[in-house]
């Protein structure tokens, strides 16, 4: 249950000044609404509120839909932007986001959606009228707006990464199978060509078994490796700082932080990995049909308490997997290296001179035992090092629609015959957890082992009562005359299991809480 607070457009919180004065009156009685609300209605108002396409058999208590979907979207100043523009031939009847004035161009596209600051007003007010939510927030929120939404029925559409922990993939995964409800991962690639090739390509054998695969982005390209800063701002008039920590632990307000650079920042984001992997290792984790890893291993440039590295590398081992029938190929153990920062992988021997492996902000190279497979980020543009080119058989379905619009047409169908979308929850979640677990294993590094993966159970197996974790709070580096000084200050050591288990399994602030896991 969440306590009753006003998060939404206080006094001291005003609108864009070209939005209407109605609408910004109208949210401020919005925050009159309880944010008990919407977690009372339980899983009844799931089964009363679900959409289902005109096909499905009348007599079960959902309401039949109209042609369109009424859409709502948590996140809407950045990619949730695009996400919402892709699905204007929806409607789109509910936005929210804490920062009015990042978020202002979004409003003023759609004049007809009622505007909040806070998704759990959204939820209570118009939670009989949504059909879907897009949600685009920093990826620390992710997985309490996307679960709630599912519990009341809701189709999400939910950018990527999809959560920020291994437990909150896990659960969104569950939740999705039991409500029965249509999902989509924002890794656009997945419904597009390149991926379709590579994981053809691979199924058909046309580079032998693979034992190794090595992947790459060019990011960052917001600021990480920052010290965290010392002194809070003055909150912009249109941001609710406290809504925008939502579970997180509590910190002043930085424009270091927000807008965009919460990437960067581990309490928020989840660095160039998280943001990346999830477009770059799709076709790696669906081509080699993954599951859960084994062991991971990571490292960086200097690693803060805060702040994501500047640089790091990671190397997740999958073991030995069950061939599909269609699969010419075995599907034996496999190590997966991810490079990112400027840092790519070594070109291997044949490579043409002068190509740059980097296609699209980052790239993949698939080491078989006949031939490698080279693609771009998103899957995009797959080819072989020995430049022939394959004629596979073409066994995955090909995407006609947007990949938000695909995911609409998902939600209008019954869930007894409905065709998976491209990163489906229960496809994209297993696969969030690989990315990251890429996280987990940068900020164990300093354990200095490879670390024991128990999938099913969601722990490592190899942290010793004993071992503690110190991370650096602040790089104090200096020159005086020309002499360097070298001075970091640690924090004070912590038990590695308890340090291991909070990441995987965050601790909200209150009132901010998950739904249980479902068995």
């Amino acid at each position: 249950m969440f306590a009753k607070q006003n998060h939404g457009c206080k006094s001291h919180m005003r609108a864009p000044s070209d939005l209407k004065k109605t609408n910004y009156l109208r949210m401020k009685e919005n925050n009159k609404v309880s944010r008990r609300g919407f977690l009372g209605t339980g899983a009844a108002a799931a089964a009363a509120i679900t959409i289902v396409p005109s096909t499905t058999i009348a007599g079960l208590g959902h309401r039949a839909p109209s042609d369109k979907m009424n859409i709502a979207g948590v996140g809407i100043g950045g990619m949730g932007h695009g996400n919402i523009k892709n699905l204007k031939s929806e409607n789109i009847v509910g936005l929210c986001d804490v920062d009015w004035k990042y978020s202002e161009k979004t409003f003023k596209e759609f004049p007809g959606a009622k505007m909040y600051k806070d998704w759990r007003v959204m939820y209570d007010e118009l939670g009989k009228s949504i059909d879907g939510v897009v949600i685009a927030t920093a990826d620390h929120t992710h997985a309490i707006i996307a679960s709630h939404a599912i519990t009341l029925g809701k189709h999400v559409y939910c950018q990527k990464p999809l959560t920020h922990t291994v437990y909150e993939s896990r659960l969104l995964t569950k939740l999705a199978a039991k409500y029965q409800v249509a999902t989509q991962m924002g890794n656009q690639g997945s419904s597009q060509e390149g991926v379709n090739l590579t994981c053809e390509w691979i199924a058909n054998g046309e580079i032998g078994e693979i034992t190794k695969v090595e992947a790459f982005t060019d990011r960052p390209i917001w600021p990480q490796g920052l010290n965290t800063p010392k002194n809070g701002q003055w909150v912009p008039e249109t941001l609710d700082w406290d809504l925008f920590i939502g579970p997180a632990k509590k910190r002043m307000y930085n424009e270091l932080y927000h807008p965009w650079n919460w990437r960067g920042w581990w309490d928020f984001g989840t660095g160039a990995l998280g943001d990346m992997a999830c477009h770059i290792l799709h076709p790696v984790f669906t081509g080699l049909k993954l599951g859960y890893p084994i062991h991971a291993q990571g490292n960086s440039t200097m690693l803060l308490t805060d702040c994501a590295p500047t640089a790091q590398s990671v190397c997740l081992t999958f073991p030995e997997r069950v061939k599909p029938k269609d699969f010419k190929i075995k599907l034996p153990k496999v190590e997966v290296l991810w490079y990112d920062g400027g840092i790519k992988p070594m070109l291997p021997e044949g490579w043409p001179e002068g190509r740059d492996p980097n296609d699209s902000g980052g790239g993949v190279i698939f080491h078989g035992t006949k031939d490698k497979l080279i693609c771009g980020c998103y899957g995009v543009n797959p080819w072989l090092l020995s430049g022939r080119k394959p004629e596979a058989p073409k066994f995955r379905r090909r995407v006609e629609l947007s990949h938000e619009m695909d995911w609409v047409r998902a939600a209008k169908e019954s869930p007894a015959t409905r065709v998976k979308t491209a990163s489906d929850f229960s496809e994209s979640g297993p696969f969030n957890e690989m990315v990251v677990m890429g996280v987990l294993a940068v900020r164990l590094q300093s354990l200095d082992k490879v670390l024991n993966w128990d999938g099913p159970k969601m722990e490592f197996t190899n942290l010793k009562d004993s071992e503690v974790i110190k991370t650096v709070l602040e790089d104090k580096f200096e020159i005086h005359d020309g002499h360097p000084t070298f001075n970091k200050t640690y924090t004070d050591p912590i038990n590695a299991k308890a340090y291991a288990a909070e990441l995987i399994k965050h601790t909200y602030r209150a009132p901010w809480s998950l739904p249980e896991m479902p068995a």
